[in-house]
C-alpha cells in the first residue's frame, strides 16, 4: 500500500536579512523620491521581485551610464566595485547602496589583504555580480577560482602570502573542498578572519540536507540566476533526494515529477518571497500532498539597518516585517 503523501517544508527558507533590506530600500526610495528610481542590475536575483518592483516604478539597468544624470540609483544587494561607485559619482547620481552588509564585509577583507600585499584567491563564479564587485576592490590582487578542479591549476607568485575569500552564496561543501585542494598546493594559505559564506546560505543548505534524505522529490523555488537557489538543488541531490528541480512559479511543476512520489521536500532560495512557496504548497495540496511537516534546523532573527540615505522612518516602513523572517 503506498505511503501517505506529505510535504517536508524546509525551514529556514526564503528571504534573508540582506534581501529584505535591499527590497525595502527600493520600495522606500520610490516612496520618498517618486518614480522612477533606477536600480543597477537586479536588486536581488528573483524574477518575481524584479517584476513587482518594476510595476511600482523601478527601472533596472545594466550600468550606471544608462541612468539620467542626477537621478537616484540603487546598487543591488550583490555589491559593486569602486569603479561603479566612481562612475555614478561622475554622473552626479544620487546613489543608495543596498549592498548586503555580509558582502560589504568580504569587500573590506579584500581591501585589507590587498593592502598587506596578499594574493587573494576568490572562490566564486566568474561573471556573478558579487564576484565582480569583490574583485573590483583589489583587481591586481584577486584571482577567481571557480571550482575545486580549478584549484589544481591556479598559480600564485608567493605561496607564503596567499589568502582565500569566497562569494557568500556558494555551496558550503564545495567551497571547503576547493579550500582543501588549494591548501594541499599552498600549505600557508590563510583563512578569512570569519566565514564568508553567509548565515542564510548555510542555514538553507543545512535544512535541505535534512529534508533530502527523506524526500522522493525536492522542489526549490528560486530563479535560474540565483546562485544559492541553484546550489540548493545540487545539495538536495547530493544528500539523498531521488530528484530535485528548481522553479520560479508553482505552475512550472510537471505532473510527471509527482508520479509515484509520496514525499516532496520544498524550500526556497534566500531571495524568494514566501508567497511563491505558499503557491507551491497550494498546488501540491491539489495534487494530494496535503500533510505539511515543517523541518526546522535553525532560527533566524537577524535584521540589518536600511541604507543611511533611507533610515528616516525606517521602523514605520518595516511594520511587522522581519528582515530575518523568523517564522517564514
Amino acid at each position: 500500500m503506498p505511503g501517505r503523501k506529505k510535504v517536508l517544508l524546509a525551514s529556514p527558507r526564503g528571504y534573508c536579512a540582506g534581501v529584505d533590506r535591499a527590497v525595502i530600500a527600493v520600495e522606500k526610495a520610490l516612496e520618498r523620491f517618486g518614480a522612477p528610481v533606477y536600480v543597477r542590475k537586479q536588486i536581488v536575483h528573483n524574477i518575481h521581485v524584479v517584476t513587482e518592483l518594476e510595476g511600482k516604478g523601478a527601472i533596472f539597468v545594466d550600468e550606471v551610464d544608462e541612468v539620467p544624470e542626477g537621478a537616484h540609483v540603487v546598487f543591488s544587494a550583490h555589491g559593486v566595485s569602486p569603479a561603479v561607485v566612481n562612475a555614478a559619482s561622475d554622473r552626479q547620481l544620487q546613489a543608495i547602496d543596498a549592498t548586503c552588509p555580509l558582502v560589504t564585509k568580504v569587500h573590506r577583507e579584500a581591501v585589507r589583504f590587498a593592502r598587506d600585499d596578499f594574493e587573494i584567491l576568490l572562490i566564486g563564479h566568474d561573471g556573478h555580480e558579487e564576484v565582480e564587485g569583490t574583485a573590483g576592490e583589489a583587481p591586481d590582487h584577486v584571482t577567481v577560482v571557480n571550482s575545486p578542479e580549478e584549484a589544481a591549476t591556479v598559480e600564485v607568485k608567493d605561496p607564503s602570502k596567499v589568502v582565500w575569500l569566497s562569494q557568500t552564496t556558494l555551496s558550503v561543501d564545495e567551497t571547503m573542498e576547493t579550500v582543501r585542494r588549494l591548501r594541499e598546493r599552498f600549505p600557508e594559505l590563510q583563512d578569512p578572519p570569519s566565514d564568508d559564506i553567509c548565515y542564510a546560505t548555510q542555514n538553507r543548505q543545512v535544512a535541505i540536507k535534512k529534508v533530502a534524505k527523506d524526500a522522493d522529490l525536492v522542489i526549490v523555488v528560486g530563479s535560474a540566476n540565483s546562485s544559492n537557489s541553484v546550489r540548493l538543488v545540487e545539495v538536495a541531490l547530493e544528500y539523498g533526494a531521488k530528484a530535485a528541480y528548481r522553479v520560479d512559479y508553482a505552475d512550472e511543476i510537471e505532473q510527471a515529477w509527482l508520479d509515484g512520489v509520496t514525499s516532496v521536500g520544498v524550500t526556497s532560495g534566500a531571495s524568494v518571497p514566501d508567497v511563491l512557496v505558499q503557491q507551491v504548497l497550494e498546488d501540491l495540496a491539489h495534487a494530494g500532498f496535503r500533510d505539511v511537516e515543517e523541518v526546522r534546523t535553525a532560527e533566524e532573527d537577524l535584521m540589518f539597518s536600511l541604507p543611511k540615505e533611507l533610515r528616516q522612518d525606517a521602523e514605520a516602513r518595516r511594520g511587522g516585517r522581519s528582515a530575518g523572517r523568523v517564522n517564514a
